[in-house]
């Protein structure tokens, strides 16, 4: 993989350098607050490169990731712009592209989003008019190709360091790695990938992906969400789609006095970034500590991972 930065991206230049990468990410408010997000970022903007926003997360409605963002750039801190299809058509992805660019936001995330049956507007039409992976081309070309979908010219094109999401623990097992060369040949430069608890299982993806040589065409950064309980645990086990909880993380909450088992969920967390910096191919670690932000620094400090270098 060229380790040359095609963006100004921090998080690209901190992977190229041949850092650990370190993300997480905060849901912006169900409200118009403009100092939510701000509050969240304080939390975490020292210990990790940048700040992915969500985009209505779970199909619930919040403020838009593209205003979020925003905020977090005035902040002077890095975010990484969520971008889901199920909302917007062509026109009005590649719009809010422009948008962000404008406001020299420099990380995309192209994800297809939560089905909105799980959501609060249920009843809601989905769009899809691109599927991620041709969101992925779309902003390839509008910015090497410097072009519309429509093939007309871009003035100013953006320059985002773009990425997608992998999950490898859904079914079908079989295809996850092709799936994912798929994402790598539409455009993805980084990938963040869904929660990690089975880690046996995460180990054999990522030796099928070093063994194609994915590795070196794209930065692949572990998901880690920190359990807060045992009955959080039950529930991304038994309800949550494509989430693989072992019985053994279950066991051990539940073995655990119910005062300490967020204590013990954050000594696991880190646990399992120290295992997976020995693994092959792992180029960073994306922290989803779901409205518990605050912990993020006490996980990045114990697993080696701070302070951040300056690139």
């Amino acid at each position: 993989m060229s380790k040359e930065c095609k963006t100004p991206s921090k998080l690209e230049k901190i992977l190229a350098a041949g850092h650990f990468g370190v993300t997480s990410e905060c849901g912006p408010p169900r409200g118009s607050d403009p100092e939510a997000i701000g509050e969240k970022a304080a939390l975490i903007r020292n210990h990790v490169d940048a700040i992915n926003i969500t985009d209505n997360q779970t199909s619930v409605c919040r403020m838009c990731s593209l205003a979020a963002c925003i905020r977090l750039k005035t902040l002077g801190v890095e975010p990484v712009l969520q971008m889901v299809t199920r909302d917007r058509n062509r026109i009005a992805l590649q719009s809010d592209i422009l948008g962000a660019a404008s406001w020299d936001i420099n990380n995309i995330l192209c994800l297809t989003g939560d089905h909105q049956s799980f959501g609060d507007n249920a009843k809601g039409q989905n769009v899809h008019d691109l599927d991620s992976m041709q969101l992925l081309q779309t902003v390839r070309m509008m910015r090497d190709e410097s072009k519309f979908l429509g093939g007309d010219e871009i003035k100013r094109p953006p320059r985002m360091f773009i990425g997608a999401a992998a999950n490898p623990f859904a079914d079908p097992y079989e295809i996850r790695v092709s799936r994912l060369a798929k994402k790598i040949a539409a455009g993805a430069e980084f990938i963040q990938t869904q929660c990690i608890y089975n880690m046996e299982k995460f180990e054999d993806w990522m030796k099928k992906v070093v063994d194609r040589g994915l590795h070196e065409k794209t930065y692949i950064m572990a998901g880690l969400t920190p359990m807060k309980s045992v009955g959080m645990a039950r529930y991304m086990k038994n309800r949550v789609p494509g989430m693989d909880v072992p019985d053994a993380i279950v066991k051990r909450l539940a073995d655990t006095p119910k005062e300490k088992q967020a204590e013990e969920g954050i000594k696991i967390c880190i646990e399992q970034i120290l295992r997976l910096k020995e693994v092959k191919g792992i180029a960073g670690f994306h922290i989803m500590a779901i409205e518990w932000e605050e912990k993020v620094p006490e996980i990045v400090e114990a697993a080696g991972l701070y302070p951040r270098p300056e690139v």
